[in-house]
């Protein structure tokens, strides 16, 4: 296979089907509506290989003000090992020069990872509950949905959880038809809590889950379990959150695997310990 016959392009918004497609196929289970949404937080953040005008590669690379995070890193099975990879990996470290830039990697890639300045921060965790048990549907007097909640003042929570302000992300995530967030407020109407659950091509995936306390995480987890009608719940937590760990072991999850979280510049300084669950491994 000759590599001038390869061309990497920005993807299109359509292109966002193959990407989630192939994420499908390689077992990554994503949400039902996640293309749009990821699409969102940066469309000039994703990128197609193509052999012979065919596409055979993607991988995402999404800037955020100040900080990157890499993604959906796939090349189709019968084009691995021609360097093709390679290629769309640099494109995408290249698009991301002169942030801190993050990624979910298998534990196994970590040395791999190293060889392009990443270096390992914590690991997360994904956990399963299955089948989650038949709970009261009605909400907490301090959970409500968020599309009731002023959302710059939700954007403000968020971003104390995450490493930059994602506004047109959030935008779409909290209003995709295919989930639902909620809202933990105090008696002042404060925001100490908020958890979206979406549905995945299997069961449901909580994420983002930010608590103050471990009370408030698992009231706002119990409150989104009946959203899931007794399917499949998928959980990623953050393994310096210990009470991130009890809260799953309280609700009798199971452990599926774990991934290695990894930035070439220092970790973020985030209230980790109010952290339960990551977002996305894709998009961080």
């Amino acid at each position: 296979m000759q590599e001038e016959n390869y061309a990497i392009r920005p993807a299109k918004e359509e292109d966002m089907t193959y990407i989630i497609k192939k994420a499908k196929k390689e077992g990554w289970n994503p949400g039902l509506n996640d293309g749009a949404a990821f699409y969102s937080a940066d469309p000039k953040g994703f990128f197609i290989g193509e052999y012979n005008h065919e596409k055979i590669s993607c991988i995402s690379a999404v800037r955020y003000n100040g900080f990157g995070f890499i993604g959906l890193y796939i090349v189709e099975e019968d084009f691995r090992g021609y360097g093709f990879g390679l290629a769309i990996w640099n494109h995408a470290m290249n698009h991301l020069k002169g942030v801190n830039i993050g990624l979910d990697g298998v534990v196994a890639q970590q040395e791999n990872y190293k060889k392009s300045g990443f270096h390992l921060a914590h690991t997360n965790m994904r956990f399963k509950l299955s089948p989650p048990p038949e709970t009261d549907t009605a909400l907490s007097d301090h959970i409500v949905s968020a599309p009731l909640i002023d959302f710059e003042t939700l954007l403000a929570y968020d971003s104390a959880h995450f490493p930059a302000r994602r506004q047109a992300f959030l935008k779409s995530w909290i209003s995709t038809e295919t989930a639902k967030t909620l809202v933990y407020q105090d008696d002042q109407k404060k925001i100490q809590g908020m958890g979206t659950i979406r549905q995945c091509f299997h069961g449901f995936k909580i994420g983002p889950l930010y608590a103050r306390t471990p009370e408030i995480a698992d009231q706002i987890l119990s409150n989104l379990i009946p959203f899931s009608q007794q399917r499949p719940i998928f959980l990623d937590i953050v393994t310096n959150n210990a009470d991130a760990l009890a809260l799953v072991k309280k609700h009798q999850m199971t452990y599926v695997f774990e991934t290695a979280r990894m930035y070439t510049d220092d970790q973020p300084a985030l209230p980790w310990q109010e952290v339960y669950g990551i977002t996305s491994f894709e998009l961080g």
